[in-house]
């Protein structure tokens, strides 16, 4: 059975000035259609340089990305990014930031009054509905991740990639988009990929951790699974042994790298 995303014998140099730096090396993983893949490491190891590999942002050096046996050599509305930065358009309001998204992947294909339905569908999904004629400096940084979001899901992407989405939120914020991520992961199971430095959110979110060892040439250290059921509810989790066991391993994943870096220095 073909795998649905391939990462096959990745590599990723950058030359400059004459000088080469290896970043990846030997990637190898596949994920499953539907599954919540979260990647975490230090600082430098290429978390976000994989992430735009598999967007189509930039190209590998060596290997392969491929998508249902295709292969990913340029960006495309099937790979949908969330970054940390919302990039919203400041001069649009919510609902044309969001049309923008779906008409240039709809535009030819669906009437005007079923994007619009698609559009407010979206917003739903988001809760931001109540605020489609709002520009993104009347909203908060909660609220426009929220569109950022929506946007990228309106594009109907076989693949959802978030590049730590919530990392310049408060705590509460965070918990908040944390649960409406899993919410619409379980409504629409979507294929996602999230960049993210947080051990609890990557526990909670995802059906596997991608653990990335330190850089330069970093690869996959170790890929834990996170069995816990779905919907799960934060709360509970808290005291959960399985929730601690697998925070546990990549706490100790994590601990085990960072000293490796302070014997280099």
């Amino acid at each position: 059975m073909t795998a649905y995303l391939k990462l096959d014998h990745i590599d990723k140099s950058f030359a400059r000035g004459g000088q080469v730096s290896e970043v990846l090396k030997d990637i190898r993983l596949t994920i499953d259609k539907g599954e919540f893949v979260s990647i975490i490491g230090h600082s430098g190891c290429g978390k976000s340089t994989l992430l735009n590999l598999i967007a189509g942002l930039t190209r590998v050096s060596a290997g392969a990305v491929l998508l249902e046996d295709k292969e990913v050599d340029s960006p495309g509305p099937e790979r949908a990014v969330v970054f940390q930065n919302h990039s919203l358009l400041p001069w649009l309001t919510v609902y044309e930031n969001i049309n923008l998204a779906v008409l240039k992947v709809f535009g030819s294909t669906r009437s005007r009054a079923e994007r619009h339905d698609w559009i407010m569908r979206n917003l739903d999904l988001v809760q931001m509905a109540h605020a489609r004629d709002k520009r993104p400096a009347e909203i908060s940084g909660g609220m426009k991740q929220r569109v950022g979001i929506a946007r990228a899901l309106a594009m109907e992407p076989k693949i959802l990639l978030l590049d730590e989405p919530f990392g310049a939120l408060d705590a509460l914020t965070r918990a908040h988009l944390q649960d409406a991520v899993m919410d619409i992961h379980s409504r629409l199971g979507s294929t996602t990929i999230m960049i993210t430095h947080d051990v609890d959110e990557a526990v909670l979110l995802s059906d596997r951790i991608v653990m990335m060892t330190n850089g330069p040439a970093a690869t996959i250290g170790e890929v834990l699974a996170v069995p816990l059921a779905r919907p799960r509810r934060r709360i509970e989790l808290s005291s959960d042994r399985t929730f601690l066991r697998c925070r546990e391993a990549v706490l100790k994943f994590l601990y085990e790298r960072h000293r490796f870096v302070e014997a280099a220095e």
